[in-house]
């Protein structure tokens, strides 16, 4: 049976004048699969943001165990606050249950409808309608495909432009023939919520009059990336590495100079540097081996790549986008890393470079340790699979 990646992406805004947003997105991991849920507190502010935050945790951590979604409605109802002014206390919500293997089982209560497109066109889900502890749910079971878009946002989407530029707000129907023009194409998820948000905070005017959050779903094959930096602490491993590298399933990058130069002379292969242009970058050129994808310097490179994958994710959760057009290593390995690939092993060779270490000080204060610890954190929070590995 195919597994595939499941790619997730959200990203809200704030309404005008509030720093936490009334909307909360939860996701989590289990042993098949992943739960995501988008809540919607009541209002705005702190009350709505406290409102969506016990909805989408408990809805996360009840699912996870095991409890239906009785049991969680149940919890939800009994547990929210009740608002002082309006008698009220509730969130809506939105919940997602996908498996590896593609087969999906969604909760719709009181958020816009979802939207759903399979090779570039609307497909409908069968939806049905139960009352479950006094609240009308929409539940659907369906598989997703490596074909298909789901995206699931808070009213403040189909809200947007009101008291701006549309009188009426973006309708649901304008929103999904929007997100229809997206479904066809080979985005991630994380290109698909930073679009539609981006349309969102524009048509308010940059002055959202109502917290707006995108969820948005893909399935991806498998694309696997391995990323070699650094030689093994004792030379003898040197073969260990070579047999990684030679039984790497998908695109090989080998970042640092003793690295490419093992590799090189093992696989008598050469390594030839790309000069042109290499002046007005930052970090040294790149390099080409047969057999490899990618050759770049080590410590430079690595931690100017941290720096991209950062701002890829501070823009990416703030609605906007973040090119990686340059053609120098870091971004060069920032864009396999980021658009090439969703499950990512580093294999880092903890021998000490006098260069860049004491050598008296221990191995975990190694600087480029700590550099790709820093890489796998930011992959990891962009939703990338990532093993770091020490030789």
């Amino acid at each position: 049976m195919t597994e595939y990646f499941i790619d997730v992406s959200y990203k809200n805004i704030n309404k005008f004048g509030e720093e936490l947003c009334g909307d909360n997105v939860e996701t989590v991991k289990t042993d098949d699969g992943v739960i995501l849920v988008l809540a919607d507190g009541l209002g705005s502010g702190v009350k709505a943001n406290i409102l969506a935050t016990l909805t989408s945790k408990i809805a996360v951590t009840m699912l996870k165990e095991g409890a239906s979604i009785e049991e969680t409605i149940d919890t939800i109802t009994n547990t929210l606050p009740e608002c002082s002014v309006r008698k009220l206390a509730y969130s809506t919500f939105t919940i997602i249950k996908i498996k590896n293997n593609g087969e999906t089982y969604m909760v719709e209560y009181d958020n816009p409808p979802c939207f759903f497109f399979r090779k570039g066109c609307d497909y409908p889900l069968n939806k049905v309608e139960r009352v479950v502890n006094g609240k009308k749910i929409h539940e659907s079971h369906f598989k997703m495909t490596t074909e298909d878009l789901l995206v699931v946002t808070s009213d403040g989407a189909v809200h947007a432009g009101v008291g701006e530029l549309l009188n009426l707000g973006w309708q649901w129907e304008d929103i999904n023939d929007f997100l229809r023009s997206l479904s066809g194409k080979n985005y991630f998820s994380g290109e698909v919520s930073e679009n539609l948000l981006a349309v969102c905070n524009k048509l308010y005017n940059n002055k959202p009059g109502d917290d707006t959050t995108v969820l948005s779903v893909k399935l991806q094959y498998r694309k696997y990336l391995d990323l070699f930096t650094g030689p093994p602490a004792n030379p003898e491993d040197d073969d260990i590495l070579l047999e990684k590298i030679r039984n790497a399933k998908g695109l090989k990058i080998l970042s640092g100079g003793t690295t490419s130069n093992i590799v090189s002379k093992a696989f008598g292969e050469e390594v030839f540097i790309n000069l042109k242009d290499y002046q007005k970058y930052d970090v040294p050129p790149v390099g080409f081996m047969r057999g490899v994808d990618l050759v770049t310097e080590g410590l430079i490179t690595l931690n100017k790549t941290v720096d991209l994958v950062k701002k890829f994710y501070d823009a990416t959760y703030s609605g906007e986008n973040y090119p990686l057009n340059e053609e120098d290593g870091a971004t060069l390995i920032s864009r396999m890393l980021l658009k090439e690939s969703t499950h990512i092993n580093i294999w880092a060779g903890t021998a000490v470079n006098p260069a860049h270490q004491n050598p008296d000080l221990p191995t975990e204060f190694n600087i480029k340790l700590k550099v790709v610890r820093d890489l796998k954190f930011w992959l990891e929070k962009l939703g990338k699979t990532v093993n770091l590995i020490y030789l």
